[in-house]
């Protein structure tokens, strides 16, 4: 007898047999390969070129680069002129970085001045730029001149202002930031303005500055010449840079973003690839991470020549956080595991050895208890979201360690994470885990569904590799039983688990169920906890998360990214999207450990 079911548009046919996962849902690998063509068909892997992005509201970084319009020739001065465009009369804060002397007027009056001959430093955080100067000035409603006199005596010559990592830069208004640029600007052509938010005039000696620059009412005088240190001058815009953008761009991004779900989409499909003997899935995997190791060298070049910092892809560089370290570089160092000869082999090996520096000497870590911590929202904030961007990495770097030693620190490091992460935001209560824990304060995070799945998926890897004689195998084993009872009692008759895990009234949503379908299935396949009670768990998990996938390979009903918060409105409120790859890739390795499951049981 066959038992025929519809699966998001397609029908798939298996013999019915009690308990049997493929005759509830159809073959689970067939699923994941409907998710792994559409990568393989939507997925360019290359770069579309198009002029640098102008922002046009004042609530990230700035720059003019002055040196690449004005090649250094010794001492010189040069001025850069936008207007701010003030919804309402408002203080504002501003950080500076630049070279040697700057005096910036806001409607002008002079707000900042700094005639120190030094360097231009800019000191990359997590998720911002910081810099080294600030100043405060008052807008008015409507049209602000904003006026900037910069003088350098070496190359490198550039100014960059911003809002403070742009959070709290608005103190009245209620953080409505103004607009920048040249649009509100008379007699500058709206195709201009859309080229960039500055004019600029230079380079001149800086005890021969003409006086005429501006009008009385602080306007760029236009059609007039004025002398330079190389010949006449006028008002300008910058030259406008080409740079290489990503293609289609989602809401949530693209499927080929640096970033730690689509570094995992990669492992999946590597893996998916193995598995099934389809050597396409794997060749998108490589393709993958081929692709990021070609484009340092051209980010570099953007970011460092070019003086850009929001570029595609820049977070491959001088990024400071787990999500774009470690965790997509996963595929890079389980390829490496996998297969020891391949065209870039060396290629991978220094950037592995990079991140396995990375990975014990400069991730930040909580005081006294050494596991994997963040400064965003907040210094030694501890995300459990760390625990899948930073542990399986640890895991993956035992596995490939060539000696005993380095494969027994690395092992050692993972253990005492997860047990250390436990300390920080396992909720004993609930047995679940709080999205985050401020080092500062014991404000109540939230029971976020996904962040829940980045705990048990972290202890799967851990579980499924260090020795059962390790002195902290038996507490991990525990910390996960326990996890697995307390989620089987929070899943939907239908086997959907909610974005807000105990909040019924949340919305089901597919990442979170399809981690902790993979994350139940690979306990029963390992031995870990009991087939008979945990098994309905997973044949309701798969089909919640198989009627979610079209045929076309479409996958529905993925939450959004988020920052971490105690309002639970937050989380009930994130957007949801298909085809996001923080869902993506938890469904294929669900599909995956579903299948194993079914072959153990035959």
């Amino acid at each position: 007898m066959l038992s025929t079911v519809l699966v998001g548009g397609i029908i798939f046919s298996s013999p019915a047999k009690q308990n049997d996962l493929s005759s509830t849902t159809g073959d689970p690998l067939s699923i994941a390969k409907l998710i792994g063509d559409k990568l393989i068909r939507e997925t360019p892997f290359t770069y579309r070129l198009e002029p640098a992005s102008v922002n046009s509201v004042f609530n990230g970084l700035q720059m003019i680069d002055f040196g690449r319009n004005f090649p250094y020739s010794g001492k010189l001065t040069a001025f850069a002129y936008t207007c701010l465009n003030a919804p309402a009369d408002m203080e504002m804060d501003v950080q500076i970085g630049h070279n040697d002397a700057c005096t910036v007027w806001v409607n002008g009056q002079k707000v900042y001045q700094n005639q120190e001959n030094k360097e231009l430093e800019l000191v990359y955080d997590e998720r911002s730029i910081e810099l080294s100067s600030g100043f405060s000035m008052h807008l008015k409603k409507g049209i602000n001149p904003l006026l900037i006199q910069s003088s350098t005596n070496r190359p490198g010559w550039r100014v960059y202002i911003q809002p403070p990592s742009g959070k709290g830069a608005v103190i009245s208004n209620q953080g409505a930031y103004p607009e920048i640029g040249l649009a509100k600007l008379g007699n500058v052509d709206p195709k201009i303005a859309a080229l960039s938010n500055w004019l600029i005039v230079g380079p001149f000696d800086s005890d021969q500055i003409p006086e005429n620059l501006l009008s009385p009412d602080l306007l760029p005088v236009f059609g007039q010449m004025f002398q330079g240190t190389s010949g006449l001058a006028t008002w300008s815009i910058p030259k406008v840079d080409v740079v290489g953008n990503l293609v289609d761009l989602l809401p949530w991004g693209t499927n080929y973003h640096w970033n730690y779900h689509n570094g995992g989409v990669a492992w999946a499909m590597k893996t998916l690839g193995e598995i099934t003997g389809e050597v396409k899935y794997e060749k998108y995997a490589d393709e993958f991470c081929d692709f990021h190791l070609n484009s340092i060298p051209f980010i570099r070049y953007e970011m460092e020549q070019l003086g850009l910092t929001d570029v595609p892809n820049g977070l491959l560089v001088n990024t400071p956080l787990l999500d774009f370290t470690l965790a997509p570089s996963l595929p890079f160092i389980y390829r490496l595991r996998k297969d020891s000869d391949f065209e870039k082999h060396n290629q991978y090996e220094n950037f592995i050895r990079g991140m396995l520096h990375y990975a014990k000497e400069e991730q930040i870590r909580l005081p006294g208890s050494l596991i994997y911590t963040r400064t965003t929202p907040e210094k030694y904030t501890t995300w459990v979201d760390d625990m899948f961007m930073g542990i399986p990495f640890l895991i993956q770097a035992a596995l490939y360690a060539d000696n005993e030693a380095e494969r027994k620190a690395f092992f050692d490091d993972a253990a005492s994470q997860i047990l250390g992460f436990n300390k920080e935001v396992w909720d004993a209560e609930s047995g679940l885990y709080v999205h985050a824990k401020y080092s500062a304060n014991n404000e109540k995070m939230v029971h976020w569904s996904r962040a829940n799945g980045w705990g048990i998926w972290a202890t799967a890897e851990v579980l499924s590799y260090l020795p059962g004689s390790h002195p902290k195998y038996k507490a991990i084993l525990k910390y996960f039983q326990t996890h697995v009872e307390s989620l089987t009692k929070l899943q939907d008759s239908d086997g959907f688990w909610r974005n807000v895990l105990d909040h019924p009234d949340s919305r089901q949503e597919v990442s979170g169920t399809a981690i902790f379908t993979m994350a139940v299935a690979r306990g029963i396949s390992e031995g870990w906890i009991n087939r008979k009670k945990f098994e309905p768990v997973v044949r309701k998990g798969w089909q919640a998360v198989a009627s979610q996938v079209d045929c076309d390979g479409t996958v529905h009903n993925i939450c959004y990214g988020t920052m971490c918060s105690s309002d639970v409105n937050y989380y009930r409120s994130r957007p949801f999207y298909d085809n996001d790859t923080h869902g993506l890739f938890a469904v294929l390795f669900a599909a995956m450990e579903v299948s194993k499951l079914e072959r153990l049981k035959k």
